[in-house]
């Protein structure tokens, strides 16, 4: 019923029931297990009080009794109570029996045989006694197994949830990462549905052990002056023990759950990432592919100047890839600053992004530095073909008659000069400086072409110094004077003639 001895031990009661001895051992031993598991540790290190009230009975009820708890009680006994029966003669045979089978009972704690309850007052207090036994403890059997069957089932309801959510956690713990992103996503959602399902487990028992602590609560809540039995006090305190277990089983869960989920995400991302890797990855291996085709340096202005424009339609295509791949490297920066547990997967695809968009850029600059240089070398090689087109129809173009006056030749001369001067500005008059600053985009075809028209070059330049010769020597002529005529016919014809002296 609750009640405490002096020294808090727990008192057990059996009292008068006529068909005490038609109990089963079995259910006889189930139930004072049961009661004496009740009490807290300390409480039953004590040592129970047993009183049996056998007072309407006879001594053959008290010696069952007796031999039954001596054979079959389970607790550490302190003492053992026995009201006699009343009767004259029964009380008289209980005082022989007790002294005849006292070593029968084989228990090692002292039976008091008691007259009446005033006697039992002498030992225990009457505040922790219930009115049958002229105490004041309040007592309601009915509640008590009301109470102690929602304890029962609340403490079952702790262990089957603790037992759920650490199944949850061994499968959880045991779940391979799935290997793309719509697994991922699946098996994410799954955990949490199920995760969000045990949680409102969890608040359905708190709420139940929250509203069995109030039901014991009740009688204190009810009347100010009410105290708790100390059997009640234990019962507030399992409830209370059973809802902390379920909070720390709760704490321990949460933590679980949340490595697991973040792993769970972090694993999506990583698989979005992989996803997106590989398009990015797809798409400029296919930019590199075309940058790779683009082989040809020209063989002509109009050509390289295609290539060129075809070099930049290409490097604006390749902007948006480039883009994505610079995005998505300083998306695996960030998981890897987040603390991403695929770090060793992350960071070397990361690498390879940028390195694929530095070879791009590289490639490219380097394109158009050679294609620069090609055009560079064709506008010149084109400007020296026209150079020499247009000495030859210079030298075509003056007339052999014209020339051979003096005044003709002088005015050939200056137009022949003249044009001489322009060769300067094709850059060409040196062959080996030539050569040295076009040498790396120098293929066979385009060298045989500049040697072609280096030849036409030094063929034009020859022309031009046999007619520069030719020239002078019809404008020396025409300033030759003329030779003096004797002035007397009679002069003899054997005389000499003076010697003139031509100018140089």
């Amino acid at each position: 019923a609750g009640g405490r001895g002096k020294d808090g031990a727990p008192i057990i009661t059996f009292p008068e029931f006529a068909g005490f001895s038609d109990i089963p051992d079995e259910d006889f031993l189930n139930v004072v297990t049961y009661l004496t598991s009740i009490p807290s540790l300390e409480a039953a290190s004590i040592g129970f009080i047993i009183i049996i009230d056998r007072r309407r009975d006879k001594w053959s009820a008290v010696k069952a009794s007796l031999t039954r708890i001596a054979g079959a009680f389970p607790g550490n006994l302190q003492l053992v109570f026995v009201l006699r029966p009343s009767r004259f003669i029964q009380r008289t045979i209980a005082d022989i029996g007790i002294k005849l089978y006292r070593d029968d009972f084989k228990m090692k704690v002292p039976i008091i045989m008691l007259n009446s309850v005033s006697d039992l007052h002498g030992y225990i207090d009457k505040s922790q006694l219930t009115r049958e036994l002229g105490g004041t403890l309040e007592y309601g059997h009915s509640q008590w197994i009301h109470h102690r069957t929602a304890i029962e089932n609340f403490a079952m309801t702790v262990k089957t949830t603790a037992q759920m959510l650490q199944t949850f956690g061994t499968d959880l713990a045991e779940t391979e990462l799935p290997n793309d992103v719509q697994c991922t996503e699946e098996l994410l959602s799954a955990h949490t549905d199920h995760h969000s399902k045990l949680k409102d487990e969890l608040k359905l028992a708190v709420k139940q052990g929250a509203t069995l602590l109030t039901c014991i609560r009740e009688p204190v809540t009810r009347t100010a002056n009410s105290k708790l039995s100390s059997d009640e006090l234990e019962n507030v305190a399992t409830v209370e023990r059973l809802l902390a277990q379920l909070d720390e089983t709760e704490k321990a869960f949460d933590q679980f759950w949340t490595k697991h989920h973040l792993k769970l995400e972090q694993c999506l991302q990583l698989r979005h990432f992989e996803h997106d890797f590989r398009e990015v990855k797809l798409l400029l291996d296919n930019l590199m592919e075309a940058q790779a085709g683009f082989a040809d340096i020209g063989d002509s202005v109009t050509r390289v100047e295609h290539l060129l424009r075809e070099q930049k339609q290409l490097e604006e295509k390749g902007q948006e890839p480039l883009e994505k791949a610079q995005s998505l490297a300083l998306h695996g920066d960030q998981l890897i600053q987040n603390n991403h547990y695929a770090v060793d997967s992350i960071r070397p695809k990361c690498v390879e992004l940028r390195r694929i968009c530095d070879d791009f850029t590289n490639e490219t600059k380097k394109k158009y530095d050679i294609l620069g240089k090609s055009l560079e070398l064709h506008k010149q090689l084109d400007k020296a073909s026209q150079w020499c087109e247009a000495g030859i129809y210079l030298l075509a173009s003056q007339a052999v008659d014209k020339c051979q006056s003096q005044e003709g030749a002088e005015t050939a001369l200056v137009e022949i000069e003249k044009f001489l001067v322009t060769a300067k500005e094709h850059q060409l008059s040196n062959p080996k400086e030539f050569y040295n600053q076009f040498d790396m985009i120098l293929t066979p075809e385009i060298k045989a072409n500049a040697q072609r028209i280096l030849q036409k070059l030094e063929d034009v330049q020859e022309m031009f110094d046999k007619r520069q010769v030719s020239l002078k020597k019809l404008a020396a002529k025409q300033t030759r004077p003329v030779q003096p005529v004797a002035p007397h016919p009679e002069s003899s014809p054997k005389r000499a003639s003076p010697k003139i002296t031509r100018p140089a």
